[in-house]
């Protein structure tokens, strides 16, 4: 599993971006995770899945409305990983009002998930490989602090954690 210290892994991550502009047309559009993270401080918080119960009511929510202290706090930009592809993670951030705070970001093969060894098994339950549920704070692609958290919990991952973290960065 990633731990802090390290780097990002070099991969691509896909976002629907509701308005062309800055290069980025209507639609998925592929961000390479270490071009994205250079020079930034990067707030990311990984969950198992769209729409569902914690991360709909709670996670998502949380990061929303921490937004606007979050980057007082030095963070440039807010992700939301999840294992969904960029259509439905796109449809759940304009369910969530994300637009302009928290980048919905789709890990649709769960190749990020792996490559930090932050997934989860949810097979039994139907909907196979997902990402665990954590954050982490990242400077210039390294990650600064990390939370992960216990099957079914929801302790360490939310925005009241990151923002301490991040104040204290």
């Amino acid at each position: 599993m990633i731990q802090v210290g390290d780097k990002l892994p070099a991969g691509t991550l896909q976002e629907f971006i509701e308005v062309e502009g800055e290069g980025c047309s209507i639609g998925p559009n592929a961000f390479d995770i270490q071009t994205a993270t250079a020079g930034k401080t990067v707030a990311i918080f990984g969950l198992p899945g769209a729409y569902t119960p914690t991360c709909s009511a709670k996670h998502v929510p949380g990061y929303v409305a921490k937004a606007d202290e979050l980057k007082a706090a030095g963070v440039d930009e807010i992700w939301c990983v999840s294992v969904n592809d960029a259509f439905v993670m796109g449809a759940w951030g304009r369910d969530q009002g994300t637009a302009g705070k928290v980048r919905m970001m789709a890990d649709g093969s769960a190749d990020f998930a792996k490559a930090t060894g932050l997934t989860l098994d949810l097979t039994a339950r139907g909907m196979g490989l997902r990402s665990n549920r954590f954050s982490m704070l990242v400077q210039d692609g390294v990650v600064k602090t990390l939370n992960v958290e216990g099957p079914g919990k929801f302790e360490v991952s939310d925005a009241d954690t990151m923002l301490a973290q991040a104040r204290a960065a």
